[in-house]
């Protein structure tokens, strides 16, 4: 089939947004850039489109560079387009969010990348148009979390209330009520109390709970409101 008269040369990058949780804070995973432009600077971690790649196929392959995992939840966002974004050519970036565990990750695929985290709180400045993106993303999570229960994307496999609602509080920067919260989320009923109790808990009714992934796939869309402003 004959191909389309267009001789402008446009380049297609992926940018990511990768949020983790420590347990304490809400952080961001940023790429201290070793090459120009902007070389020494911080940066999104992220690729170009292959000509033969599908844009979730090419995400997917940038985040398991990055972190040595697979089947990571993430979100595309929007195309960030302004003619002049990139000095060095005429580039479109398409822009994702992605949630994982930041204690499941492979720390030396990290290393390798010459990435870390840094907590969203002291986020320093990034090259190009990527705060605006870090800021849409944020945006978007915020929204998503209200609505559906996708922070538990950002925890380990076993997990307490007061740990989840640390992650909430982290994620809207505001303190919530432990009751409603512990009422709202058990209301749900996408937890499994698994018997145990967090050793490290100065806490008796520290509870590990895991998430009861089933119903968490089959009724994700149907949470409407998770976290509402009576919680806060």
């Amino acid at each position: 089939m004959e191909k389309y008269h267009h001789s402008t040369r446009i380049l297609v990058a992926l940018d990511c947004i990768v949020f983790g949780f420590d347990g304490d804070a809400l952080k961001l995973l940023l790429v201290k850039r070793n090459f120009e432009p902007e070389k020494g600077k911080w940066s999104l971690m992220g690729g170009f489109l292959e000509e033969n790649e599908d844009l979730e196929v090419a995400t997917n392959r940038i985040l398991y560079d990055l972190t040595g995992l697979k089947d990571i939840y993430f979100e595309e966002i929007q195309t960030f387009g302004k003619v002049n974004r990139d000095p060095v050519e005429r580039t479109l970036s398409v822009c994702f969010f992605a949630l994982i565990n930041i204690h499941a990750h492979d720390q030396d695929a990290v290393k390798a990348q010459n990435a870390f985290w840094i907590n969203i709180e002291n986020k320093p400045d990034l090259i190009f148009d990527h705060n605006e993106m870090v800021n849409v993303a944020l945006e978007r999570l915020r929204y998503k979390a209200a609505l559906h229960p996708i922070g538990f994307e950002l925890l380990p496999e076993k997990f307490t209330i007061p740990q989840l609602q640390k992650l909430y509080e982290a994620i809207y920067q505001t303190p919530l009520d432990r009751r409603n919260f512990s009422r709202k989320i058990l209301s749900a009923n996408l937890l499994i109390d698994t018997g145990e109790k967090n050793q490290q808990s100065t806490t008796k009714k520290a509870i590990l709970y895991r998430l009861d992934k089933e119903k968490y796939q089959n009724k994700f869309n149907a949470f409407h409101y998770f976290i509402s402003d009576s919680m806060r």
